[in-house]
This record gives C-alpha cells, sequence and structure tokens, in this order.
C-alpha cells in the first residue's frame, strides 16, 4: 500500500497514498482546516465547529458558502474516500497512516517505559524521535485558540524527551553522559520551575565528575523557587543533594 504520511509540526507535508499534495490544498483556510480535521479524525466533526475554526470572532454572511466551497476543494484534493460526511464530517485514513504528533505521543510512551525498564538504547531511540516532532511549531503559521492548546502539551513533550535521552545518556555511559548534560541544560532553559531537569543536569554533572557544579545547579534551583514562589526544593531533589554533598 502506498504511503500517507502527514506533518503537522514545522512546515506542513502532506502526501495521500504516495502522492504529495500539500501545495493543492486549497488556500490558507483549507490549510487550516485539513489541520484541525486531521488532528480531529478520531471523531466526526460538525460544520458549525468548522465554522467556528475559520471564523472564530463573527461569521461573515458568505461563511456558509465559502466553507462549502473551501470543503469542497479539499475533498477533491484529499479524495472522497479520506474527507468522508456533509453535516458531519470526518477523516478517515490507513491504519498505518503516519502522522507526526501521534508519532510523537507513541514515541514519548515508548521512551518513557523503556526508562523504567532501564532499557537504555529503546529510551534512546524513542526519545529521539518524540524531540525530533515536538521541537518544531504545531501548525506554524497559524495562530488560535485550538492551536494554541496544542503547543502546550507538544511543548512539555520535548522537555520529556529530552529527560529520556538523557536518562539514556547516563544510562548507556561513555560519551553519552555529555548529552546527558545538555538535555538537562536545555530542559531547564526550556521550564525553570522544572525540578527533575535539574536533577538530571546535576547527575550528568556528577557523573563528569563535576560535584561542586552540580551543587551549584542545586542552589541555583532553591534560590529560584524561595525568591518566586517562596518554596524549598521537592524531598527527592533534597536528597540528590545530599547525596552530592557526600561525594
Amino acid at each position: 500500500m502506498k504511503a500517507t504520511r502527514i506533518q503537522l509540526c514545522g512546515m506542513l507535508a502532506v502526501e495521500i497514498e504516495g502522492r504529495r499534495c500539500e501545495d493543492e490544498l486549497p488556500g490558507r483556510q483549507g490549510r487550516l482546516l485539513f489541520i484541525y480535521l486531521v488532528v480531529n479524525r478520531a471523531r466526526p466533526v460538525a460544520r458549525r465547529e468548522l465554522l467556528d475554526v475559520l471564523w472564530p470572532d463573527e461569521l461573515p454572511p458568505t461563511a456558509e458558502t465559502t466553507l462549502t466551497g473551501v470543503l469542497s476543494r479539499l475533498r477533491h484534493v484529499v479524495g472522497k474516500h479520506v474527507l468522508q460526511g456533509r453535516e458531519q464530517l470526518r477523516f478517515v485514513l490507513p491504519a498505518d497512516a503516519w502522522i507526526d504528533v501521534e508519532v510523537a505521543l507513541r514515541a514519548i510512551h515508548e521512551a518513557e517505559t523503556a526508562v523504567l525498564s532501564a532499557d537504555w538504547p529503546q529510551a534512546w531511540i524513542s526519545g529521539r524521535v518524540a524531540l525530533h516532532v515536538s521541537r518544531r511549531q504545531f501548525a506554524a503559521g497559524y495562530d488560535a485558540p485550538w492551536i494554541a492548546e496544542r503547543r502546550q502539551p507538544l511543548g512539555a513533550l520535548q522537555a520529556s524527551a529530552l529527560e529520556c535521552i538523557g536518562e539514556a545518556g547516563l544510562g548507556l555511559g561513555g560519551t553519552e553522559i555529555t548529552a546527558a548534560e545538555r538535555c538537562g541544560r536545555t530542559v531547564v532553559a526550556l521550564e525553570p520551575y522544572r525540578e527533575s531537569g535539574y536533577r538530571l543536569l546535576m547527575r550528568a554533572l556528577e557523573a563528569r565528575g563535576n560535584a561542586a557544579a552540580a551543587l551549584a545547579v542545586y542552589d541555583q534551583l532553591r534560590l529560584l523557587l524561595r525568591d518566586e514562589l517562596g518554596a524549598a526544593p521537592c524531598a527527592a531533589t533534597q536528597a540528590l543533594h545530599k547525596e552530592l554533598l557526600a561525594v
């Protein structure tokens, strides 16, 4: 069977049953509807919902007519068997369709499971897959509340992927410890209040023989939490700090 591959993060790329067709999508509105229907393909989507996607603030008098035209052109591009329905629309793709956001979600689950079972090669591979997708912006060039809602968990997924890769690096050892340190630093930069990122960085620095630098990272976190939140590091972070003091 010919491949169906859809990339929604970064530059939009669409291959339906072996045919590249992103350039054939009907303008900005057609691309926006395409993205929305793909990410909601597990359920039927009402026409009214699509009207709100295109005109979130106020419907123009020609909204229904315009929507009908855009859907007709979109159906022509992807095929009637893919975009099904009239009042309730559904995007039907082959079971083996590759969609980057769905691949990333599966990959992070695989990576986190592999970390728990200390399967470091699998954690590294799956973590890299999740990171490759999540570091690119979802629906680049478009802005809407529903797009922002999709971008937020992908940002968190990026930090989780980096942590999985970092844990794999520590488990594999050797030159991968340096990569684990880079992952820790990136997580801290992305999410300054994510304590697990600081712990990863502290452990990586200690593994490289830089226990003093690891202690400095703890102090950085402690001061941040005290000054910004009036809080202290959690028990797991404090326990790691005590271990480092004993080194």
